[in-house]
């Protein structure tokens, strides 16, 4: 068997191989495929939304490959072309973007991916943010770099909450958001989530009382959004809403930018009925120089970094290469996205 391994500057091609090399027989082989992201930006095609390498280079690579392992390399028609043994990709992502699976059923290409496999990341980032952010520490920061002492954020009408007694709305209580819920509760807030798909009685498990999202914005000192992007939910989180949160209350976005009208924050912002928002996601990635939110001072902008931990890198691996090992010795596969094409396999 032939394996290859198409990783980037995150989760480089040697993790795959070393994660692989002791679940698969002896006898396997492997080469490797490299691409400079997030150095340099992934693109989008009319097949796939977000994927990073040429298609021409992947089609050629993937010649003679039997499964091909990959964090964003495109695999599209164009490259499957050249794909005259792949039976399997196996890729570490929760919404494989990089992959037009229609054109892989169409080969009986069967793909496998990982949902949640930067959830912890994502969670702890969110809380780190939150504080980062209503309690100045980012602004501090900045400007004590610039030789700015920042004495003055002591001021009461400078200074940020805490979180023990505040109430914290998650909109989406997934795998992120219940990870989230489960770090909060240390802090000694009070939890509510707006999840149309969860079960009251699985919430309230958790610690997490179940509302609305009209509720939940006006109930919460703390909006953090966990939801999936999807036709339902693209941006959810607009004018009308904003208008409802409780007046200075602080929202976070860790998930996807489209779940927010970004204008509309701004001028929430601008306004003073919220009091900041922490941001690690946009609509337009990188956003442009002049886009509003990046200029305004009660908001702390991160690079979409939640999912950036060198344990997310690992464990992508290491799960990837069980999902492997268990398709060539033909057992069940944990997230299979076309289990159709697995009749008569591996």
């Amino acid at each position: 068997m032939h394996v290859l391994c198409a990783g980037d500057e995150f989760i480089t091609p040697d993790l795959f191989v070393e994660a692989l090399r002791p679940e698969l027989p002896d006898d396997t082989t492997f080469t490797t495929h490299a691409t400079r992201w997030p150095t340099e930006p992934w693109y989008a095609t009319d097949e796939i939304a977000e994927a990073s390498g040429d298609e021409d280079e992947i089609a050629e690579a993937l010649h003679g490959a039997d499964v091909l392992v990959t964090h964003l390399a495109p695999v599209t028609h164009r490259t499957l072309e050249g794909a005259d043994r792949l039976r399997l990709v196996a890729t570490p992502r929760g919404g494989p973007t990089n992959i037009d699976l229609e054109a892989a059923t169409k080969r009986d290409v069967a793909v496998v991916n990982l949902p949640g496999r930067n959830a912890l990341a994502v969670a702890e980032f969110t809380v780190g943010v939150l504080i980062a952010g209503r309690r100045n520490i980012a602004v501090s920061h900045a400007r004590m770099r610039g030789g700015d002492w920042t004495g003055d954020l002591y001021r009461y009408d400078a200074a940020g909450p805490e979180l023990a007694g505040s109430t914290v709305g998650l909109v989406g209580l997934g795998q992120v958001g219940t990870r989230v819920a489960d770090l909060l509760r240390a802090f000694g807030v009070h939890l509510l989530a707006a999840d149309p798909y969860v079960d009251p009685d699985v919430a309230s498990e958790r610690g997490v009382e179940l509302v609305g999202l009209d509720e939940l914005v006006r109930r919460s000192d703390v909006v953090s959004l966990h939801a999936r992007l999807s036709a339902e939910t693209r941006g959810m989180i607009d004018a009308e809403i904003l208008g409802r949160m409780r007046p200075g209350a602080y929202l976070v976005n860790t998930a996807r930018g489209e779940l927010l009208v970004e204008d509309a924050l701004a001028d929430a912002l601008r306004s003073g009925h919220l009091s900041g928002a922490a941001l690690d996601v946009y609509v337009t990635e990188p956003p442009a120089p002049d886009h509003p939110l990046l200029s305004l001072p009660q908001v702390l902008t991160v690079s979409h970094l939640a999912g950036a931990s060198t344990n997310v890198a690992h464990r992508a691996a290491r799960r990837m290469a069980a999902e492997v090992a268990r398709f060539t010795a033909g057992r069940p596969l944990q997230h299979c996205l076309n289990p159709e094409v697995l009749r008569g396999s591996p």
